[in-house]
């Protein structure tokens, strides 16, 4: 079993276990629930009641009553928003060749020079890289996922969306090499290969998925992977070093998703035969 307390924080599971079993789950997440769902990975009931917490300040998590009258937690409509937009990137396929580009340029004025660090950080994880001070660059479908980000953050104001193309003086190829730091994104896949690779090696190797097993893989590897689409925006091949270890991570993160998700419902107590998501 994978250390979690190594590579998981409590905190991150939650959100994960919200966004692969907790939104479809009919009303609030019983606390009780939460406790039992998070020991599967790991992590005892005061880190978890903690992470609640942390989360429920943020204003991602809303306490509610379950029909029977029980403590639990359901999504903000922020939380909602976040994890559609996470969708997009979690369960993409394979980058478009030619989509174009979305520039992100911000003007902060000095009286409030706190918030340029605010908006570097949200453009970088949300996946841009940078073009020049003040200008990032991301692939064009990560535009509505930025406005939703900005506008929720209240830092629309000091920037300015475009779409467009790279048309030089450098090859778009050398001019991708500066803006991201091609090396650390190869890295992040290859961790993950390294660490979830052999268990869906594992899992290939068996007939049987049983259910409380099949949760624990699956909400690990998911907790690892959805943090990868936002290191790595999902560059056009053609951009990309040969041999690009996003490919084959990618590959392991589907394996696992179509081997494990649904039978880790079955321990996650939710029915996904009427949803449509990934």
């Amino acid at each position: 079993m994978i250390n979690v307390s190594d590579q998981h924080a409590p905190r991150s599971l939650i959100v994960t276990l919200y966004g692969a079993y907790g939104r479809y789950v009919p009303g609030p997440v019983p606390v009780a629930e939460l406790i039992r769902l998070l020991a599967a990975v790991g992590v005892d009931a005061p880190s978890v009641r903690s992470s609640v917490s942390r989360l429920k300040r943020r204003g991602l998590l809303l306490p509610a009553r379950t029909a029977e009258g029980a403590a639990g937690y359901e999504l903000s409509q922020d939380a909602r928003q976040l994890l559609v937009d996470g969708d997009r990137r979690i369960y993409a396929g394979t980058p478009p060749e030619n989509e174009g580009w979305v520039l992100a340029v911000f003007s902060v004025p000095e009286s409030e020079r706190q918030k340029r660090h605010v908006l570097r950080s949200r453009l970088a994880g949300l996946g841009f890289g940078t073009a020049a001070p003040g200008v990032w660059i991301a692939p064009a479908r990560l535009y509505e996922e930025t406005r939703h980000t900005l506008r929720r953050l209240h830092l629309d104001p000091y920037v300015d969306l475009f779409r467009g193309e790279h048309l030089g003086f450098a090859a778009t190829v050398e001019a991708v090499a500066r803006w991201w730091d091609l090396a650390a994104i190869a890295k992040e896949h290859e961790a993950f290969l390294d660490r979830h690779g052999p268990v869906l090696h594992a899992w290939e190797q068996r007939d049987d998925t049983p259910p409380e097993e099949a949760y624990r893989d699956y909400l690990l590897a998911l907790d690892s992977w959805r943090h990868l689409p936002y290191t790595d925006p999902g560059l056009p091949a053609r951009l990309l070093p040969e041999d690009w270890p996003g490919v084959r991570s990618a590959a392991v993160f589907r394996g696992l998703h179509g081997r494990l998700r649904d039978a880790g419902a079955l321990f996650a107590g939710c029915d996904l035969s009427h949803f449509t998501g990934p």
